[in-house]
């Protein structure tokens, strides 16, 4: 599987420039697309599932134009919306079996296995027969994430995926995902939280304000950080002086005030120890360093 994402962008009648002329290739795996809100994510997403039409550009998956295979498209799409809703009177395994159904799955039985097998991979078999609008929260986002993956997909595309999950769900959630990126498949995990990129994504992209700003592995995005993050420890007062210089990751408090990491152009004035960066650094840097002397350059 590949998709081919050419010239791309889109400008809603308000005048917003959601994408500014986005070139991306996409491979079999786990992509990651990250970025803050209003980035321009879930427009790309839209438009990757057909639910919108870009103002000019193409978009292909496997040589197929997107907007003239919209049906072939459709039936090799697994889909989970940001705003993900549901038939509030259907049980559990009713909303499933019914959108199992809409995936071409056709022979009842080999879809109730399917319904029972994927409810048990999201650990939601023991609630089968509840009512879905009674789940919970994060059972609701299980849920969603099931239907994406009924009808074995070749592309499964979900947006803001672990919101309303807690520590524990994420973890099985990003499982199931990576389990399934060993396949002929493209998975792409639109999200704002940077740590589901690093613990799943073997390539990603960060859009923002509608640009495409990287597009590499997380590893070669940490590199950026590397010599930028330093941790200190400060007195109250001192602390006070370096949130307002400096971009604060992480404080910590400890008996002479704060032990504080920060991302900086420079070392900072104070006694400090240099740290290895992960990704949620990278993003930061990056983000408030990296990128604005770019802009300004």
């Amino acid at each position: 599987m590949k998709i081919e994402i050419r010239d791309l962008n889109q400008t809603y009648p308000n005048g917003n420039q959601a994408l500014k002329n986005v070139n991306l290739d996409i491979d079999n795996g786990m992509f990651g697309l990250l970025g803050p809100n209003g980035a321009g994510k879930s427009t790309l997403m839209k438009i990757l599932v057909t639910l919108m039409k870009p103002t000019s550009g193409i978009v292909l998956v496997n040589g197929m134009d997107i907007q003239k295979h919209r049906k072939e498209l459709r039936g090799m799409l697994g889909y989970l919306p940001q705003d993900f809703r549901f038939f509030a009177a259907l049980k559990t395994w009713e909303f499933l079996d019914y959108t199992g159904s809409l995936a071409g799955l056709k022979n009842r039985k080999e879809r109730m296995k399917e319904v029972d097998r994927l409810l048990d991979q999201v650990g939601l078999l023991e609630a089968r027969d509840r009512q879905a609008n009674r789940l919970s929260g994060g059972m609701k986002r299980r849920l969603g994430i099931a239907q994406a993956l009924i009808g074995n997909p070749k592309i499964i595309i979900v947006d803001e995926p672990t919101t309303g999950l807690d520590p524990d769900e994420r973890i099985k959630f990003r499982n199931v995902l990576s389990q399934l990126s060993q396949q002929d498949v493209i998975i792409i995990l639109s999200t704002h939280i940077v740590g589901d990129i690093s613990s799943t994504c073997q390539s990603m992209a960060l859009l923002n304000r509608g640009d495409l700003v990287y597009n590499g592995s997380p590893e070669n995005l940490v590199k950026h950080a590397e010599g930028h993050v330093f941790k200190l420890n400060l007195t109250p007062a001192e602390y006070e002086i370096a949130k307002e210089k400096f971009n604060v990751i992480s404080t910590i408090p400890v008996d002479s005030g704060w032990e504080v990491q920060i991302v900086s152009d420079e070392a900072p004035e104070y006694s400090f120890t240099s740290i290895i960066p992960n990704i949620e650094h990278a993003y930061v840097y990056f983000m408030e360093h990296k990128l604005q002397t770019s802009l300004i350059d």
